[in-house]
């Protein structure tokens, strides 16, 4: 089954010219030219990607992802943001936000192709390890449906925040450097900043209400720690 994608931008003119590219690549493709729109549509058709400008009429792109990963029917669909803004602030904004990569225009194609193969690769690949449930304390890591519990209780996780979390647990007691986790979780194709790591790691730790140290070590200069105990 063809892999669905909603295109986000109020150029139309590169609307249709991601939605040519990407249906020769075989994507069903959905467009919308609002966010109003483009949230309607994200949550009735479910798509596996959303390509998602920033600067949109009626509700921005951080709006839009904000609300889609809120509702738990529509916080684990994949987002590239596609923008002109090109400040390293809203690249490491659209990340904390749970964004999946961050492209700046003009568009390359080819590029543009290869990134989104790269990230609905890794939303769809599960490593046959991580099937069962992890226990860490009194929180629970569901491995099928990206989904974590504290004291039986929903924490919600963006999809990153998921993956680095689960690919720390089921490595306990080892070192992890952060271009291990960057190349794990976003692919060793895709150009994402260090301290990316760093912002994500922070907000699994408020979000799971655990000390800066009391799960998830830092080990300085190099990267992070599941302890083992």
């Amino acid at each position: 089954m063809a892999k669905k994608i909603l295109i986000v931008d109020d150029e139309e003119d590169i609307v249709q010219l991601l939605q040519f590219n990407l249906q020769k690549e075989g994507y069903e493709i959905f467009s919308a030219n609002d966010g109003l729109t483009a949230l309607d549509l994200a949550q009735s058709q479910k798509p596996d990607l959303v390509l998602l400008d920033v600067m949109l009429p009626e509700l921005d792109g951080y709006d839009i992802i904000r609300e889609l990963r809120k509702n738990p029917a529509t916080e684990h669909i994949a987002v590239i943001f596609l923008t002109a803004k090109d400040s390293e602030f809203d690249e490491v904004l659209g990340l904390e936000l749970g964004a999946d990569d961050y492209i700046v225009k003009p568009i390359r194609m080819r590029t543009l192709v290869a990134r989104i193969k790269a990230v609905l690769r890794k939303s769809s690949t599960k490593d046959a390890a991580e099937e069962e449930n992890i226990h860490l304390g009194d929180i629970e890591i569901e491995t099928l449906n990206y989904r974590v519990k504290k004291q039986g209780e929903v924490i919600h996780l963006t999809r990153k925040e998921f993956e680095i979390l689960l690919f720390l647990a089921t490595r306990p007691g080892r070192v992890i450097t952060r271009e291990t986790l960057l190349n794990a979780i976003w692919g060793d194709d895709i150009v994402v900043v260090d301290r990316t790591i760093d912002v994500h790691i922070r907000k699994i730790r408020d979000k799971l209400g655990i000390a800066s140290d009391g799960l998830i070590e830092t080990i300085k200069g190099v990267g992070y720690r599941l302890k083992n105990e």
